[in-house]
């Protein structure tokens, strides 16, 4: 019996979360709808012209908000991550303890510098928009991944934002080797459109002859695959993925559980915040397949649980928003 169901790598980032108008964009130069990385002058500016008491802050980061998903739901998940010695590096510490999730962190080993943060800018049509300082999150390499957590896991999860350095893709190689040398089960997400179409050729190396489960949206498959339809980019990858999710939005899901391809229906809500809602899915998903839930009702699971993060303000379930969600799959 394996200690953790999934243990998970990638950035620490405190989330600050809020809402803002079109015009927020325009006015302070901002692209909508992307993930951007920025400095921390940037970003601190940026900060200066934010309504800072209305924001909303938790621990983060896309394999972060997928492990505490996992543990929401029942599930054991451990968390390889770097923060530094500072306010928000310790508010990170706790905070993933106090969502139930262990991790590599402790007074010891945090770093000096300064912990990283993402802006999270939420509009009326629920589309989020984030601004990225990585901080001393940027220097995560393979002497930071906890190699006795991946070993004592069902799952390894990567997160695709760590690509964008080197130092990262070599933690991404060194984390996916050290699984597959142990019969660990490696599970990778490409987090954003922007990992793919940019870091393609790394992104590729780090998949290497294939992963055991791929998450990826519609615009990454096509941006990945180079194919123009959907149907000819969940083929190409079945060429680097043995199993995949391909999340559709307001469509559901598609889920090639190795034979068959399997439609997740959607369900209705009212959308108004899409943070978070991939990574709610995965840690949804991967929570199921890893506690005896076949791949059609761990696809249920997920888009139901990532229906009810879009209906709200947050990328975080409620303690007792879960245990609803199960008992609707399991009534």
């Amino acid at each position: 019996m394996k200690k953790y169901d999934v243990t998970g790598i990638g950035n620490a980032l405190v989330d600050i979360e809020f809402k803002v108008k079109d015009q927020f964009f325009t006015d302070n130069g901002v692209e909508k709808g992307l993930m951007t990385l920025v400095d921390e002058d940037r970003q601190n500016a940026l900060m200066q012209v934010i309504n800072t008491e209305q924001a909303k802050k938790q621990c983060g980061g896309s394999a972060g908000n997928t492990v505490i998903a996992l543990a929401q739901f029942g599930g054991k998940s451990y968390y390889s991550c770097k923060v530094a010695n500072d306010e928000l590096g310790h508010f990170y510490m706790n905070d993933m303890k106090d969502a139930g999730v262990s991790h590599n962190l402790n007074e010891s080993n945090l770093a000096e510098g300064i912990t990283g943060k993402c802006l999270v800018m939420v509009t009326e049509d629920a589309e989020r928009t984030m601004n990225t300082f990585l901080g001393i999150t940027e220097t995560y390499s393979r002497a930071d991944v906890d190699e006795v957590a991946i070993k004592d896991s069902q799952y390894l999860y990567i997160e695709g934002y760590l690509i964008t350095s080197e130092n990262g893709k070599q933690a991404m190689i060194h984390a996916k080797k050290t699984a597959e040398e142990n019969g660990v089960k490696v599970a990778l997400t490409f987090s954003d459109p922007a990992m793919v179409k940019y870091f393609k050729d790394p992104m590729t190396e780090v998949i290497g002859a294939s992963v055991d489960l791929l998450f990826a949206n519609e615009e990454e498959a096509m941006i990945f695959t180079g194919k123009d339809n959907l149907l000819e980019a969940r083929e190409e990858l079945k060429k680097v993925a043995k199993h995949f999710v391909i999340t559709q939005g307001k469509n559901g899901a598609m889920i090639y559980d190795g034979d068959t391809f399997i439609d997740i229906e959607p369900y209705a809500t009212a959308a108004i915040d899409s943070n978070g809602a991939g990574d709610m899915f995965a840690g949804a998903f991967m929570y199921g397949i890893t506690n005896d839930h076949s791949y059609a009702s761990s696809g249920k699971l997920a888009s139901m649980a990532s229906s009810k993060i879009v209906s709200q303000f947050g990328p975080r379930l409620q303690g007792h928003e879960a245990k609803e969600i199960l008992a609707k799959l399991n009534p």
